[in-house]
């Protein structure tokens, strides 16, 4: 059977999956919350930050967007706490901190 991104539900059972787990449609980025795993999260000081968007580029999951030049707070719908952008920040902006889910 092929599955959609959005009928994947944790009550699919891995029988039932797709081989290779193969997802048969586009835009599954909006669709599949990627982030969901995620133990460690990253948190904006904003009164740190200086808008030098170091950050922004060095995240692999385009977790903190950037709008008229300026970054915002983070997507954690895609953020898996990777800590990347934690060390990129050269002002301590962002810390990382235990996710409680």
């Amino acid at each position: 059977m092929k599955w959609k991104a959005s009928e994947m539900t944790p009550d699919v059972k891995w029988k039932d999956i797709t081989p290779g787990c193969n997802i048969f449609e586009g835009g599954t980025s909006c669709t599949v919350e990627t982030g969901d795993w995620r133990t460690m999260k990253p948190v904006l000081d904003a009164d740190k930050c200086r808008q030098c968007l170091l950050c922004a580029p060095v995240c692999p999951d385009m977790s903190i967007p950037v709008k008229n030049g300026k970054r915002g707070d983070f997507n954690y719908f895609f953020c898996k706490g990777c800590g990347i952008c934690a060390n990129a920040c050269p002002f301590g902006a962002i810390t990382m901190v235990k996710d409680e889910k």
